[in-house]
């Protein structure tokens, strides 16, 4: 089989969104040593009570007509950061935007939105549109976290998301699986649910 990485070149993240154009989710991991799958994922989800979720909903619900949603930056202030916010305060993590990591030449790049709890760490990736190659280059950047080892969490989780719609996956380290989930969930209709999720993630004991 035909090597898709040139040992002796660097790649960022966003190469192998590019990659993705002409090459399958499958292809990409497989070269990074992972294999792949798809499925409906039974998610974890919060049962704890989500006190700002009627102040959430009502400030995207006020600013989604105001916003020309046609470029990632105004998805990203307008629909994702307020979950992602809400997200953090809930769980008491860390939120880091525009995250920079260096794991090895081949696994680099830029994390849209980085949230880490006391026992889990959650990535997000931000794309205007095509979920479907969003989600190679998030695989990615789940591998490159299980690559640094500096997490005992024995599942990664990660979203890609346009901020309308939100797509999830994990990675089951043990195994080197990463499975794309089945299901989209879309804002405003799905939004609890989308944050009974995220919180879920990030509440789990490692």
């Amino acid at each position: 089989m035909k090597k898709i990485l040139n040992p002796d070149l660097s790649y960022t993240f966003r190469d192998y969104f590019l990659m993705s154009a002409n090459l399958t989710f499958k292809e990409i991991v497989a070269e990074l040593g992972y294999d792949s799958d798809e499925t409906e994922l039974e998610l974890p989800r919060t049962l704890t009570e989500l006190t700002d979720f009627e102040s959430l909903k009502r400030r995207i619900l006020e600013l989604y007509p105001l916003f020309n949603l046609v470029n990632e930056t105004a998805r990203r202030e307008t629909l994702i950061a307020p979950i992602l916010t809400d997200t953090a305060r809930y769980t008491k993590s860390q939120i880091r935007i525009e995250y920079p990591i260096e794991v090895t030449p081949q696994l680099k790049g830029v994390l849209d939105y980085y949230l880490k709890s006391k026992n889990n760490l959650l990535i997000v990736e931000a794309k205007d549109s095509d979920l479907r190659r969003g989600f190679t280059q998030l695989a990615v950047e789940l591998i490159a976290f299980d690559v640094a080892n500096e997490t005992a969490q024995s599942v990664l989780y990660g979203a890609v998301t346009t901020g309308e719609e939100w797509r999830f996956g994990k990675l089951e380290r043990q195994s080197r699986i990463i499975t794309q989930d089945r299901n989209f969930y879309f804002v405003p209709q799905d939004l609890e649910e989308i944050s009974r999720i995220l919180v879920g993630i990030l509440e789990l004991k490692t």
